[in-house]
This record gives structure tokens, C-alpha cells and sequence, in this order.
């Protein structure tokens, strides 16, 4: 699952508006809102993949925390 922290930076990476986010993954932009402020931990697990699956295809790679935290990558870097 991905964090609310890697949703921000991948938006800022993509220089994506929540909207543009919200449209993308079919959610709404309050959906978008609360997830970055609350974390994804209390969405459904379906929004929190809609989220993931576009900023993947927009073409964004969530590194999981290898102990030094999560990130977030262009693919292929």
C-alpha cells in the first residue's frame, strides 16, 4: 500500500493537481483530499489501488521502506 506521503510527492513529481489525480483515477477530489491528509490507511483498499494504478501509469514507481523510508521514482530510473 502506498502512504499519503508518496501520494504528495508523486503528484509533485507528475506536477499533478488533486483534481487532475481525482480524474485520473476516477475518484473525487475530496476522495484524493482526505486520503492525503488522513493516509490511505483508512480508504478502501479499491481507492488506494485506483490512486496507485494511475500515478503508475502516469509513470511513477513506490519503493517500499528498506529502512531508510519510502520513495517515490520515475520508472526506469
Amino acid at each position: 500500500m502506498i502512504s499519503s506521503g508518496q501520494m504528495r510527492a508523486a503528484r509533485g513529481f507528475l506536477a499533478w493537481s488533486q483534481g487532475r489525480l481525482a480524474e485520473a483515477s476516477g475518484l473525487s477530489v475530496q476522495t484524493i483530499k482526505r486520503m492525503e491528509i488522513k493516509g490511505t490507511g483508512t480508504s478502501t483498499v479499491a481507492n488506494v489501488q485506483a490512486v496507485l494504478n494511475a500515478l503508475q501509469s502516469a509513470g511513477c514507481t513506490f519503493l517500499p521502506d528498506d529502512g531508510n523510508g519510502v520513495g517515490v521514482r520515475a520508472k526506469g530510473d
